[in-house]
């Protein structure tokens, strides 16, 4: 099954396995240190060759591995978080090089070596649907956030940008709550799932990137 391009929790469509965190615990949204990818699900777009997610060892242990090559998909998971009691996505990742030249707020340009979702389902109402995309950008200014492209229900915030880090992993913290807030004037109480994605089909380059330790917490 594949989802129209960019159609956001069409990102999420059919994600398996869901659950939520006790008041005040860490709740964990990767495991890839076991080996497994157990409730993860890949998601291609129409007319478009997926993009590669598999686990690796690497020094640091077992984390994920996205790798694009003229290609774009991505791996979800379905799970309601819930931002009163753990507002706060924590995640580590790592690129190899970021796409220059490119203007990231065109369609043309919509291509990220590393993005993170968190997302709000609108159900059968699909024009409810609510993101926030991390990305580590290529030419954007880290702080620059913009509408995407292709759907005004996604917010690109770029989290990171350039080469500086590249090759090396990174942690990132984002109180999602306040996101939220801040660019959709919403007060979300929860968030559906997220997902991870290494697209490069709109300019046909290609990246890859590593993605280990995703979770909330109360702060």
């Amino acid at each position: 099954m594949s989802c129209t391009k960019h159609v956001l929790v069409a990102v999420m469509c059919g994600l398996v396995g869901s659950g939520t965190a006790a008041a005040g615990e860490r709740l964990t949204l990767s495991d890839f240190a076991s080996g497994s990818l157990a409730d993860w699900e890949t998601r291609g777009f129409d007319d478009v060759a997926p993009s590669s997610y598999d686990l690796v060892d690497l020094e640091q242990g077992t984390v994920l591995r996205g790798h694009c090559d003229n290609s774009a998909s991505v791996i979800g998971l379905e799970r309601e978080v819930d931002l009163d009691e753990t507002p706060v996505l924590h995640w580590s990742w790592r690129i190899e090089d970021v796409f220059s030249g490119t203007d990231e707020r065109s369609k043309k340009g919509d291509d990220f070596a590393a993005r993170v979702y968190a997302v709000i389902d609108g159900g059968l109402l699909k024009w409810r649907t609510r993101a926030v995309n991390y990305v580590w950008a290529g030419s954007e200014p880290t702080g620059a956030a913009w509408p995407n492209p292709f759907r005004d229900e996604a917010m690109m915030v770029a989290v990171r940008s350039g080469t500086d880090k590249a090759g090396q992993w990174v942690t990132q913290s984002r109180n999602v709550k306040a996101d939220f807030k801040r660019y959709y004037d919403k007060d979300a109480d929860h968030i559906d799932g997220i997902a991870l994605m290494t697209d490069c089909d709109n300019h046909g380059g290609s990246a890859t990137a590593y993605f280990r330790d995703i979770y909330f917490s109360a702060q």
